[in-house]
């Protein structure tokens, strides 16, 4: 035999070996957690106290607080071990009391409204005539100057609305997981981080300008149509909120006052009772365990983000994946199993601003990365620079057997996002195989982004999210004032939580962890003879 068919066997014998190195849950295992899930359960009472009784739950917020405080105890009822917490720095505070805009002139209306986070309250109930200056970029600055004194701005351009071509409620198709099995080929774009570094400064930027135009207050139209509004903002760090109380309107509404602008005075009324919250600039991420039996095999991990925007009750995001992992947890710990490796569940702080708690723990357990000399690139944090690369491993990074995250609404489990690890396709292939009459069993190539799996596939680890049906979660509920909890599925909930239990304790039984990708170095731009876009005005 050839040199070249004595490696491609070599090559053949390594995957069949994880294959059967990683045999599923045994049948009778599978049925007890089925029915602690499916018959027993508690996902659903979980993720209706954190929706309805908490509510929306912004990092370093009341509510938040109180999520981090609930959560731990019911992870101790449940029987989990080491509940804890772990911080990091974070920032300011910040939630809503009340708030309303009201249209004065020409007619008194009620406008669908929220106010845009980390900026400050209106001293009071403040009235003045609005103006349409839309703005873009610091080049549109020029354009108002001298025109907003005693105003309220409307800063983003009235388009006209579109046409909806989709149904706003879907379950994925055959064909359409079938499409999602298309693996993505990795670009490196050396404009990326310009592009997300102008983006940063000028919602700093145009703060300053119209406080110095002396504009009363700022309004911004709804990117979704429907009296649908989000309120994300993302100026938390502490010396570096907004000064200028914003607002966002539905889109209707926005482009009802932009028409009556052309005909004459509109006067609005804004009253928003926002208030910061500085007691603690960290944020905690929370954990809690089932022990495994060999100290030395590592353990698995399962994580879903606590945190949410506060348009509603952060039900589907993502109160939803919480629930679920803290289901799975409470699942196996009351079967009493000791898996081989410990099992540990993680609630994240801070992804909605750009995976902060998942990152911290990144940093602080697996891997270290650099810090950019320039500021205000450092300030962004890795997941916002494509190209960063960790420097080296920390000694927790071989300890990390497998990676699940939840944070896709509460949609059906149909399969898992294999993130461009070739070498786990078939072990989850394996593992899936059992949940084939639930919709489960689809291994797909296509990755996903935006969430906290993200910085740990980056580094090679076997980190994964799951392909979830998307319901109206894209459509309608993601950040809206319709995140609540009846847009939950709780059939789904149910299902997904075991499917999470069976392959969490598939990882954490299996004789050999998944297998890894290559831990990353600087990669080359991917298209270097490319000319760069100009920037937009």
């Amino acid at each position: 035999m050839s040199q070249r068919h004595v490696l491609l066997a070599a090559l053949l014998a390594c995957s069949i070996t994880y294959a059967r190195a990683a045999p599923p849950v045994d049948a009778m295992t599978m049925e007890r957690i089925a029915d602690a899930g499916l018959n027993h359960g508690e996902v659903v009472t979980t993720v209706a106290h954190l929706s309805d009784v908490i509510g929306g739950r912004m990092t370093n917020s009341p509510a938040m607080r109180e999520a981090e405080r609930w959560t731990q105890s019911e992870l101790q009822r449940w029987g989990l071990k080491n509940v804890h917490t772990e911080g990091f720095e974070f920032g300011r505070g910040w939630w809503i009391e009340s708030a309303t805009v009201r249209m004065l002139s020409p007619r008194p209306l009620a406008l669908r409204s929220i106010p845009i986070a980390w900026t400050p309250a209106t001293p009071g109930a403040v009235s003045a005539p609005i103006v349409v200056a839309p703005m873009r970029s610091e080049k549109d600055f020029a354009t108002h100057k001298g025109l907003l004194q005693g105003r309220i701005v409307l800063v983003t351009w009235p388009d006209d609305p579109k046409d909806d071509t989709e149904a706003p409620f879907q379950r994925l198709s055959d064909t359409d997981l079938y499409k999602q099995d298309r693996y993505a080929l990795p670009h490196t774009d050396a404009d990326s981080l310009a592009k997300t570094l102008e983006r940063r400064r000028f919602a700093a930027a145009m703060d300053r300008f119209l406080v110095q135009e002396g504009a009363v207050a700022w309004v911004r139209m709804s990117r979704l149509p429907g009296s649908l509004v989000h309120g994300e903002g993302y100026e938390f760090k502490v010396g570096h909120t907004a000064k200028l109380p914003g607002v966002e309107l539905s889109a209707e509404d926005y482009r009802r006052l932009a028409r009556l602008a052309k005909g004459g005075e509109v006067r609005l009324e804004i009253d928003s009772r926002v208030h910061f919250d500085d007691r603690d600039t960290k944020a905690y991420n929370v954990f809690a365990e089932i022990p495994g039996k060999d100290p030395k095999a590592g353990y698995v991990l399962a994580g879903a983000h606590l945190d949410s925007w506060v348009a509603a009750d952060g039900a589907a995001d993502n109160g939803a994946g919480s629930a679920v992992v803290m289901e799975a947890g409470r699942i196996l710990a009351s079967l009493g199993l000791t898996p081989k490796r410990t099992i540990r569940i993680a609630l994240w702080a801070g992804e909605e601003q750009g995976l902060y708690g998942s990152a911290a723990y990144v940093t602080a357990h697996l891997a270290t990365w650099p810090v950019p000399a320039d500021p205000e690139v450092a300030a962004l944090g890795p997941y916002f620079v494509d190209d960063a690369v960790p420097t080296d491993r920390l000694p927790g990074y071989s300890e990390l057997a497998a990676y699940f995250n939840v944070d896709n609404g509460s949609g059906k489990i149909r399969g898992i996002h294999t993130e461009g690890n070739f070498g786990a396709t078939s072990v989850l292939r394996e593992w899936l195989a059992p949940f084939a009459s639930l919709g489960a069993n689809n291994v797909v190539a296509s990755p996903t982004g935006g969430t906290d799996h993200v910085l740990m596939s980056r580094i090679g680890l076997p980190a994964f999210q799951f392909v979830q049906d998307p319901l109206d979660y894209a459509s309608r509920v993601h950040h809206t004032n319709l995140d609540t909890f009846d847009h939950l599925r709780p059939d789904d909930l149910r299902q997904a939580a075991v499917i999470l239990a069976t392959l969490l304790l598939d990882a954490a039984n299996a004789d050999m962890q998944l297998p890894r990708k290559a831990f990353p170095s600087p990669p080359a731009v991917t298209n270097p003879l490319r000319y760069a876009e100009p920037a937009k005005p």
